[in-house]
């Protein structure tokens, strides 16, 4: 067999630097890493292109691109995870806001379909009681997938989303975090919300994980696999075994926040029907753990 040379983008985690940086490597294929900054300016290529053969990829972003028959198949390899609590701000001199007060306000976010966005929204429907319909969206960016219909109101051309924030233009706005001493969080201790929400779902919200391209896991699930693997060996050499682990790999090891992003992406309409978790992965990449 010819030794493979892969396109990938992933971006610059302490757990994928011996992959990126050479030292990890495998025998049936090479890496040819392309720089993309921030990451997630990769996922709209690599959705409506398959643009790369490896590429890490917003969780929901890769739920919608299933929803709409992409040819992309998901690896069950975390490249980022995360409590949600901390990335919702308010600016406090126009009114004090917490989590349960968004209804009849308006609440920014990059794209309505941002994974982060989907992970508040759902602790906010889910464990705040509040009717996400309620709420005047108002968004700055295309979805990455094409063929998903966004009714949220675009912000005025040229619109900064946290500069709308602190001239009162928003009342709140998700998946930002800011330095300004101006604006404060939405949940007014994010750390002990978070600490809370865990106690209580036993999950840590996955963000990021990796896809390849279908025609690759058709072609080569040797490949496919030897990605895993290397990715794998590069996060135990990297990463301390903790509890919770934040960046999870195998299919068990996921399977929580991935049924319970798969909940809340159906229950915003961003996809159509529950996915089983088994249906997120292939024949190759469903036994990976």
């Amino acid at each position: 067999m010819d030794r493979l040379k892969l396109k990938a983008v992933l971006g610059s985690h302490p757990h994928v630097k011996a992959v990126k940086g050479g030292e990890l490597r495998s025998d049936l294929f090479d890496l040819d890493f392309v720089e993309y900054t921030p990451t997630n300016t990769a996922f709209k290529p690599m959705v409506r292109e398959q643009a790369f053969d490896v590429c890490e990829m917003a969780i929901v972003t890769y739920l919608m691109a299933k929803a709409h028959g992409k040819p992309l198949v998901l690896l069950p390899a975390t490249m980022l995870g995360r409590f949600q609590h901390a990335y919702a701000l308010t600016n406090p001199a126009h009114g004090a806001l917490g989590p349960s007060d968004l209804e009849g306000k308006r609440v920014g976010i990059r794209s309505f379909t941002t994974t982060t966005g989907a992970w508040i929204r759902g602790i906010l429907a889910n464990d705040y009681g509040v009717d996400l319909d309620k709420i005047r969206w108002i968004t700055f960016e295309d979805p990455h997938v094409a063929e998903y219909v966004d009714t949220t109101e675009r912000a005025p051309k040229g619109k900064k989303i946290l500069q709308m924030l602190l001239d009162g233009e928003l009342d709140a706005v998700l998946g930002e975090t800011s330095d300004s001493p101006k604006l404060k969080p939405l949940f007014p201790d994010p750390a002990a919300e978070a600490a809370k929400w865990y106690a209580r779902r036993g999950v840590v919200p996955v963000n990021h994980l990796v896809v390849v391209t279908e025609k690759l896991a058709r072609s080569r699930p040797d490949v496919v696999a030897g990605v895993y693997d290397l990715l794998k060996r590069n996060k135990d050499q990297a990463a301390p075994a903790v509890s919770p682990d934040f960046i999870p790999f195998g299919v068990e090891a996921n399977r929580k926040p991935l049924e319970l992003i798969v909940d809340y992406a159906f229950q915003q309409a961003l996809i159509p029907r529950r996915y089983a978790v088994e249906e997120l992965f292939d024949e190759t990449t469903r036994g990976l753990n």
